[in-house]
C-alpha cells in the first residue's frame, strides 16, 4: 500500500505519516515548508521521518499545477491523505489570497491527480470551523453548514462540495474529516495551547479572547490519527437511501462520507487554561479581551456516524493530553 501524505511535515500530518509507516505502509510525503510558523519545527518533525524504511519526500507545492501532475504520475499512490492546506481562521483575514491558493487550487489538483491515476481513496481534512453560525449542539455532519464565519472555514466547505462533485461525476470514493481543535506534542505554534504554555512559562501575561467565554472541543493528536488511519481503511459506498427531497449533507448517491472526529466533550476555555497551570506548576497572569473576528463560541462534536462506521470515538482526557504537551515542550525547548 502506498499512501500520499500532503502536510507531510506538518502537526497532523506527521503524525499520521508516522503511524502509517508504523503500520507498514509506503508513504510518499508531500510538503512545501511555508513559513507560516517557524520551518525548523517543520524540519524537525521530517527529520523523524526521513531515513526510515518506506518514506519518500518530497517538497513542493500543492498549488504547483505541473509538479502535483508529475508525483502522481510517478508515484501512482493507492490511497491519498490530503492534510496540506493554508491553516488558521485568523490568518485568513489577514491574507486570504494565500487560503484560494493552497486550499482550493491545491485541493483540486489533488481531486484531479487521484482521478486521472485511480486512487482507490482520498481523505481529506476538513474543519469544525465549517459549522460556523450554527448554534444547535453538538454539532452533526447532518446538519446544514452554510454560514461560515471565516475565509478559512469557507474554503474548508468548499473542499467538501468540490470532493462530493468529484465522487458524483467519478465515483471517486472521498472522505472529509471535520477535525475539532487538535492538540498535542509537536503542534502547532499559533495554537492556543502551544501560545498560553510559552507565555505562561516565560512568566508573560496571556490573552484571553471573549472574556474567556469559549469552549472547545479539544482533540488530542493520537484519537485523531487513529480517526483518520480507520477511516482510510473504509473506503465509501453509495447510500441507497439518500433521498433528494430531503437530502443528508453527510452522505451521498456518490461515494462520499464526512465525519466529525472531536472528543465530544467541550471544554471551557478557562478549564483549559487551568489544566495548562497544572501541567506547569505555574499561574497564569491573564489579559481578558473582547472576542475577535472569526471565532466562534463553541465546538462539540457529534461522533456517532464515526463510533457506529470504524468502531471509534476519541477519548483521551485534557489533562492527560496537556500534560503530554508542556512535558514534550520543555523537552524540546529546554525549558
Amino acid at each position: 500500500m502506498k499512501v500520499l501524505v500532503t502536510g507531510a511535515a506538518g502537526f497532523i500530518g506527521f503524525f499520521t505519516a508516522k503511524k502509517l509507516l508504523d503500520l507498514g505502509a509506503e508513504v510518499v510525503g508531500l510538503d512545501n515548508l511555508n513559513h507560516y510558523y517557524d520551518p525548523s519545527l517543520k524540519k524537525d518533525r521530517l527529520a523523524q521521518l526521513q531515513g526510515r524504511n518506506g518514506f519518500h519526500f518530497i517538497e513542493a507545492d500543492l498549488a504547483d499545477r505541473a509538479t502535483i501532475e508529475a508525483l502522481f504520475a510517478a508515484e501512482r499512490p493507492n490511497r491519498v491523505v490530503n492534510l496540506g492546506a493554508q491553516a488558521g481562521v485568523r490568518y485568513s483575514l489577514t491574507d486570504p489570497h494565500a487560503y484560494i491558493a493552497s486550499n482550493i487550487t491545491g485541493f483540486l489538483h489533488i481531486l484531479e491527480g487521484c482521478r486521472h491515476y485511480g486512487v482507490e481513496h482520498l481523505v481529506y481534512a476538513s474543519s469544525s470551523s465549517v459549522y460556523g453560525a450554527n448554534s444547535a449542539m453538538p454539532f452533526s455532519v447532518h446538519q446544514n453548514v452554510d454560514h461560515p464565519l471565516s475565509l478559512y472555514a469557507a474554503t474548508k466547505k468548499s473542499n467538501e462540495l468540490m470532493a462530493h462533485s468529484y465522487a458524483h461525476l467519478y465515483r471517486m470514493p472521498v472522505t472529509g474529516l471535520r477535525f475539532f481543535t487538535v492538540y498535542g506534542p509537536w503542534g502547532r505554534p499559533d495554537m492556543a495551547l502551544f501560545t498560553f504554555t510559552k507565555r505562561i512559562l516565560a512568566s508573560e501575561p496571556i490573552d484571553v479572547f471573549n472574556q474567556g467565554n469559549h469552549a472547545r472541543d479539544f482533540t488530542y493528536i493520537d484519537d485523531i490519527v487513529e480517526g483518520i488511519v480507520r477511516v482510510l481503511d473504509r473506503v465509501p459506498e453509495p447510500n441507497p437511501a439518500w433521498d433528494g427531497a430531503a437530502p443528508d449533507p453527510g452522505t451521498s448517491p456518490g461515494p462520499y462520507r464526512l465525519y466529525n472526529i472531536g472528543n465530544h466533550n467541550p471544554v471551557a476555555l478557562l478549564d483549559f487554561i487551568a489544566a495548562i497551570e497544572k501541567a506547569t506548576g505555574r499561574t497564569a497572569e491573564k489579559n481578558f479581551l473582547p472576542m475577535q473576528p472569526g471565532d466562534v463560541l463553541a465546538t462539540y462534536a457529534d461522533v456517532d456516524d464515526l463510533a457506529r462506521d470504524v468502531g471509534f470515538a476519541p477519548n483521551t482526557p485534557i489533562e492527560e493530553g496537556i500534560g503530554k504537551f508542556v512535558e514534550w515542550y520543555r523537552d524540546y525547548y529546554g525549558v
